[in-house]
């Protein structure tokens, strides 16, 4: 297997040397916030998009970056042409930095930048014809979900919850029962034929792939609804998610009852079609946004 190169602090280095040291604030804190990128043939999904969030969470949690956006663009294509992969899944994550441990920081720390490649992983030939499970739990992250943290045990738990009852993916609902978003995705219903979804707030993180997702329905005339939703709806035909690497993927079982008529639907697989359409441009025309 080629050798993996990691970009750390200002250097390239193997992957296996790739470390920070015990102190470092996202290690002793989860203090840091990341990103993910998918990128198709050297040609970046919504780079633009990934930076700008990038940087509003770092603004919120008060986090100066030490590279410019130019620096921090090029660090990420270096980092892709020394990996092996075509397609690629680009990790960007920053840390406040190295300080001992205490919860005040009194001292200007300088940000820990990591960046890393790995294959772009996609759904399996089986979770693509019949599409994917998942279950349901009380919401019992931190209230600033719009922030992409690095702080991500809750999520760690449900998806080892939903792993132990045999399904793909656990969606965090509110207390009155709406469905917020999924452990690493967004989720979307189809209800009397608008395409609805939760709206942006402290409870979901405003996802690229979901953004790309609602353009795509809008430019196909699906009405979209941005509003809270439960299962309990009636008209409610079809479910889905979408992720950087799972694109739009038909949710058939939540809570092992049927989802419609427990299959993909049509609406989740002309999505689905639709977006792999303008990942395959993009390899063949060098457009972030096809």
């Amino acid at each position: 297997m080629a050798q993996l190169t990691a970009w750390v602090n200002g250097r390239f280095l193997p992957l296996e040397q790739a470390t920070v040291h015990i102190e470092d604030r996202g290690f002793q804190f989860a203090d840091g916030v990341y990103e993910v990128i998918a990128c198709f043939g050297g040609t970046f999904l919504e780079l633009d998009a990934h930076l700008d969030r990038l940087e509003r969470s770092c603004h919120a949690i008060r986090l100066q970056l030490p590279l410019t956006r130019e620096q921090l663009r090029q660090r990420i294509l270096d980092t892709y042409q020394r990996n092996p992969f075509d397609d690629a899944m680009l990790y960007i994550q920053v840390t406040r930095g190295r300080a001992a441990r205490a919860h005040l920081v009194t001292d200007h720390l300088t940000p820990t930048i990591v960046i890393t490649a790995r294959h772009l992983p996609m759904p399996s030939p089986a979770q693509i014809a019949q599409g994917i499970t998942a279950i349901t739990l009380a919401d019992i992250r931190w209230k600033h979900c719009e922030i992409k943290s690095i702080a991500l045990l809750a999520s760690v738990l449900g998806k080892q919850q939903a792993a132990e009852q045999h399904a793909d993916e656990a969606f965090w609902r509110d207390s009155d029962g709406h469905i917020l978003e999924g452990c690493a995705t967004n989720c979307f219903a189809l209800i009397n034929g608008t395409l609805v979804t939760h709206p942006l707030d402290h409870q979901v993180l405003g996802g690229i792939t979901r953004n790309l997702l609602l353009s795509l329905a809008r430019a196909h005339q699906i009405p979209v609804e941005e509003r809270p939703w439960q299962l309990s709806e009636s008209g409610l035909s079809e479910c889905m998610i979408s992720s950087t690497t799972k694109a739009v993927m038909p949710v058939c079982r939540i809570d092992g009852q049927p989802v419609g008529d427990g299959k993909p639907g049509p609406v989740a697989r002309d999505l689905r079609r639709w977006m792999l359409e303008q990942f395959h441009t993009m390899r063949h025309t060098g457009d972030s946004r096809a």
